[in-house]
């Protein structure tokens, strides 16, 4: 019987602390995003030209991924084995490319 109520004691608890949580995190919503270092810096402008990356036919884009403010990691599969290209955005060229055989 104490069990039982030791656990029903420690759902109220945990409950109140996790609208505590939110209420705070709704109140003060700039403060938890600067503590984990998240800001929104701008992008950088990119040109008006075409970006041409060569890639065989029936290649495929699954993933883009910003690593940085100029650096795209961009996951291909078709055309050849699956790859993933490292893109510079700022130049519009690729900086390297990562084969994954198998």
């Amino acid at each position: 019987m104490a069990l039982v109520i030791f656990m029903g004691v420690l759902i109220v608890a945990g409950t109140t602390g996790l609208v505590a949580v939110v209420i705070h995190r709704l109140a003060h919503p700039q403060s938890h995003a600067a503590a984990l270092g998240a800001t929104a810096a701008p992008l950088p402008p990119m040109s008006d030209r075409p970006v041409l990356a060569r890639e065989p036919a029936g290649t495929r884009i699954t993933a883009l991924v910003r690593q940085s403010d100029t650096v795209l990691s961009i996951a291909l599969t078709g055309g050849g084995p699956d790859r993933i290209l490292v893109w510079d955005l700022a130049r519009g060229t690729r900086l390297s490319e990562i084969d994954l055989v198998p």
